[in-house]
């Protein structure tokens, strides 16, 4: 692999590791929120947040770049007050991985919490347990297995986005030039031994991926039986 593949790989994991931390924090209430009783308002946000599931990447890619470039209401507004849109930048591009991998943060640990019940917190609380101290010695070790479904499947799924990032970000170097834009340009160049050895490197990986989710899933499900 040649030096810009490494950057391009080191940009990947930077997104990685940035979404997922972003995705787990975010998703951790609104899964907790979407677990509660069923109610009109929850299943408009469910449907919602699974919209990337079944929206084309380009959809998204290019209502984000409509909404985060020079004339978007976010970038605009940014563009007004004297600073850069977020267009073709590491930020957009970190934003857009964001929504579009919510679904897989947010699923896993709303199926974590609805088979936890409420019962175990509100035992807690009865014992005088605060919110925080409830959250890392109930809800967190018993829904664990959770925790490591949606950070696992987070982290994959933005590893290899490609829709998205090509159209909120394009391809520059150091930047917005992830793996799989690196292999989409090294394909179109027709250097196929790159995009060979960059695309078997992301299908490893993500056997490793789904591994450890089915191992995860099972053991988990046996410690419920």
């Amino acid at each position: 692999m040649s030096p810009s593949d490494w950057v391009a790989i080191q940009v990947t994991l930077k997104l990685c590791l940035y979404s997922t931390l972003i995705l787990l924090v975010i998703a951790t209430p609104l899964a907790w929120w979407l677990a509660g009783p069923r109610s009109p308002l929850r299943i408009a946000v469910q449907a919602l947040v699974a919209l990337p599931l079944v929206l084309p990447p380009t959809v998204l890619g290019f209502y984000l770049l409509i909404t985060l470039g020079p004339r978007g209401w976010i970038g605009g507004t940014l563009e007004s007050l004297g600073l850069n849109h977020l267009a073709f930048t590491f930020e957009g591009i970190l934003i857009g991985s964001v929504i579009y991998s919510l679904p897989f943060a947010v699923q896993p640990l709303q199926e974590a919490f609805t088979a936890l019940g409420r019962r175990p917190l509100e035992v807690a609380a009865s014992l005088g347990a605060g919110p925080l101290d409830r959250f890392f010695t109930v809800l967190l070790p018993l829904s664990r297995g959770g925790f490591v479904i949606a950070a696992t499947l987070s982290f994959a799924h933005t590893l290899g986005e490609f829709g998205v990032i090509l159209m909120l970000g394009g391809s520059i170097p150091g930047q917005t030039k992830v793996l799989s834009t690196t292999i989409y340009d090294h394909a179109e160049a027709m250097n196929y031994d790159a995009a060979h050895s960059l695309s078997l490197l992301l299908l490893v990986f993500a056997f490793l991926v789904l591994f450890v989710v089915y191992a995860v899933s099972r053991r988990f499900e046996s410690v419920r039986l």
